[in-house]
């Protein structure tokens, strides 16, 4: 049950995490226009900002098809899920304090590094019980 639970968030936050390859090529306006509804003001148009957003979507992307491969086969691949699993919960508590200091909307704030956080400590949890149930 614990490597089944594992199989569907690998494949849930991959397949969300892969729809960020969008990102990479929408024009400056649909993001100034998402910046925008999202209560942040006008998006600078400096050139690091596109770069930055672009980049990190990428990078979102590629993290997901990770995961997705990760999924195929979570007993083979335990020692890498507990890498992730360390480094998402370290990133989470990352983002929460990036957050705040960057004057991030409150949803925003108690959203995304409690949720890296959490699915970090779960990835480490459910491979400990795999690994478990395995001896």
């Amino acid at each position: 049950m614990n490597e089944q639970i594992l199989v569907f968030i690998l494949r849930i936050i991959g397949s969300a995490s892969l729809l960020a390859t969008i990102f990479v090529f929408v024009p400056y306006a649909w993001m100034n226009a998402i910046h925008q509804m999202l209560g942040m003001g006008e998006l600078p148009s400096n050139p690091i900002v596109g770069y930055l957003a672009r980049s990190t979507s990428a990078l979102y992307a590629l993290l997901g098809g990770l995961l997705l491969l990760l999924s195929l086969d979570v007993r083979r691949y335990g020692v890498v899920l507990t890498y992730l699993g360390i480094g998402f919960s370290l990133f989470g508590l990352a983002l929460l304090f990036v957050d705040w200091i960057e004057g991030l909307p409150f949803f925003w704030k108690v959203w995304e590094g409690p949720f890296v956080f959490l699915l970090g400590v779960t990835l480490i949890y459910l491979n400990h019980r795999i690994d478990a149930d395995r001896k």
